[in-house]
């Protein structure tokens, strides 16, 4: 984990250099101060060497202002060095979130994942630098600060060693404990954002049954094991700090004391003890640094685990080392023995399934809900794979093409669209970014919605709001088959595009498919089987198999299952 940390400096080394190197320079010149003290109060000032006295004050005075610029430019750089490696490893996990198979979303809250994009690597970030100069200086410090001392008095410069290892073992003692109480504290967090994601995005559920109540519930609950996962935590931290802090006073007796014996004893001068008490300072300030090193690592160790977490999760559906892609695709798609099964669901959703789709032809498939449709063609552009067969795509197995080239010749129109918090430009170029606006345009005539945006007082321009709550399901739908009109695929797949959809919207819906089917290999799911019935096949599903096939008219004289569905929806 040490090595896949020290990587995110690597682009950044000479920053890290510049932030280390004035952390060293500022606490190696501080120790000059008690030096510089002792001097003056041991030798110049009993000797009155005013020249000398003066020009030491200066150099003191050079210290400072130099100890100044260098907390200056460590603390700017430090902190751009921490937010570079931020943004560094939020791309880099934001993109592997990019190649995450559907199945890690399936069981993972989008919550969690926020958490963990945003909270964590903020933490990491601040660890990221505070950490190795909080480290560096509180070493520094240390050693150059027993150096001068045992060049001063060596007796008592011993003595000043014996509380150390105390110091150390408390730290070490609870630095283990901490961490599992900051990871917790993090998983708690991860649930509260999981909780109020999802009353947020369903609050008009929430409203519309007057469950409010039954959410704060909810969320109460996540709540309070957030507050004892921080109690706990902080519990942990007061008997961390202030058995440092009880250590800490105690160090300074310790060092009064002995000086004060030294003296008695005349071994040593009052000067000595001063300087030895200034030092203190110098010991203790970085032992605290110390502290806060092992405190903000416990933090940024969890963080970074659960980011590696994420960044370990291998894509369950990824190219083949000789995948490659077509010079053109022509739509012929051939469904072979195809099975299937969720993972970790035992009941098959699809069993044996063959299916024949010419290029240009249209295809619906039908069955009742929980048939298969929707994963059968989930399979088709690999959201999933398949359990058993093969899809052929012009003759070559899906499995053996890249999957941009699969996706980008596929246009898929879901029942639930879903729209970015955008306007309505930024959506319907979803489809192909660089088009024009003449492409924009006519994309948008074609699929009806056209008039419907200018209409409206900012035109393209208008936010649809979050999942584009501010439009209407047709309309919605609409801008959706506006964007598979830029896309321009050879194969389509139109997943009950209509089914929830009043006539009037139905009726745009419906002219639009007709328009963009026109030359392109088309795949129907409907619910509605009027919509189906120009269909050149019909496929029907039933418990994950294929059990009558034909057109609409040559179903229908069988009077078997499709004879069935069809009464079932012209009269529901």
């Amino acid at each position: 984990m040490v090595k896949r940390f020290i990587k995110y400096y690597v682009p950044h080394k000479w920053l890290f250099i510049l932030s280390m190197t004035v952390a060293f320079l500022s606490s190696g010149i501080t120790i000059l101060i008690p030096t510089f003290t002792r001097s003056l109060l041991a030798t110049h000032i009993p000797e009155k060497n005013y020249q000398t006295i003066v020009m030491i004050l200066i150099i003191m005075l050079c210290i400072i202002i130099l100890k100044a610029i260098f907390t200056k430019i460590r603390i700017k750089w430090g902190h751009i060095l921490g937010v570079r490696m931020e943004f560094d490893m939020r791309e880099d996990i934001f993109r592997h979130l990019q190649k995450l198979s559907f199945s890690y979303y399936d069981n993972t809250k989008t919550g969690h994942i926020m958490s963990r994009i945003s909270n964590d690597l903020n933490m990491i970030a601040e660890v990221a630098h505070h950490a190795p100069e909080d480290f560096l200086i509180a070493i520094v410090s240390i050693i150059g600060a027993f150096a001068v001392m045992f060049s001063f008095s060596v007796s008592l410069a011993s003595m000043t060693l014996i509380p150390l290892p105390i110091l150390l073992i408390w730290g070490i003692i609870y630095s283990g404990r901490m961490r599992k109480g900051f990871r917790n504290v993090r998983k708690r967090i991860a649930d509260i954002n999981s909780s109020v994601e999802n009353s947020v995005q369903g609050i008009r559920e929430v409203k519309s049954y007057a469950n409010e109540n039954v959410e704060i519930s909810r969320f109460n609950n996540v709540n309070v094991l957030f507050m004892r996962a921080k109690e706990y935590q902080y519990d942990l931290m007061s008997t961390f700090h202030s058995g440092m802090n009880f250590f800490h006073d105690f160090y300074y007796i310790w060092i009064v004391g002995w000086g004060s014996l030294l003296i008695y004893r005349n071994m040593i001068g009052i000067a000595d003890l001063l300087a030895f008490i200034m030092f203190i300072n110098y010991i203790l300030d970085p032992i605290g640094r110390l502290v806060n090193f092992m405190e903000q690592f416990q933090q940024g160790a969890a963080s970074f685990e659960r980011f590696i977490e994420i960044m370990d999760i291998e894509p369950d559906i990824e190219d083949k080392k000789n995948a490659f892609t077509p010079d053109y695709c022509k739509g012929n798609l051939k469904i072979i023995d195809v099975s299937f099964v969720y993972p970790g669901h035992e009941p098959i959703v699809l069993n044996k399934v063959n299916m024949t789709i010419p290029a240009g032809k249209t295809v619906a498939l039908v069955g009742e809900s929980g048939a298969g449709k929707s994963t059968l063609i989930s399979l088709i552009p690999r959201f999933y794979e398949c359990l058993e067969g093969e899809i052929l795509l012009d003759d070559h197995n899906i499995l053996n093409l890249t999957q941009i080239f699969l996706r980008k010749n596929i246009g898929i129109v879901q029942q639930n669209v879903f729209l970015f918090d955008t306007t309505i430009k930024d959506n319907i170029l979803y489809g192909k970014p660089s088009a024009d606006d003449e492409e924009l345009i006519s994309a948008a005539k074609e699929a009806h919605i056209f008039d419907f945006i200018m209409s409206l007082p900012d035109g393209f321009d208008t936010l649809v709001g979050e999942r584009g709550i501010k439009l209407s399901g047709g309309q919605k739908q609409r801008i959706a088959i506006a964007r598979v009109f830029l896309k321009n695929p050879p194969l389509l797949i139109f997943d009950e595009a209509t089914s929830s959809l009043d006539n009037e919207s139905e009726a745009f819906i419906h002219q639009s498919m007709i328009k963009l089917s026109q030359n392109r290999t088309t795949l129907i799911i409907a619910h509605r089987l009027s919509t189906v019935q120009n269909a050149d096949l019909i496929y029907v599903l039933r418990k994950g198999k294929i059990i009558e096939q034909g057109t609409h008219k040559e179903l229908l004289e069988r009077k078997d299952y499709y004879y069935t569905l069809y009464n079932k929806t012209l009269f529901s």
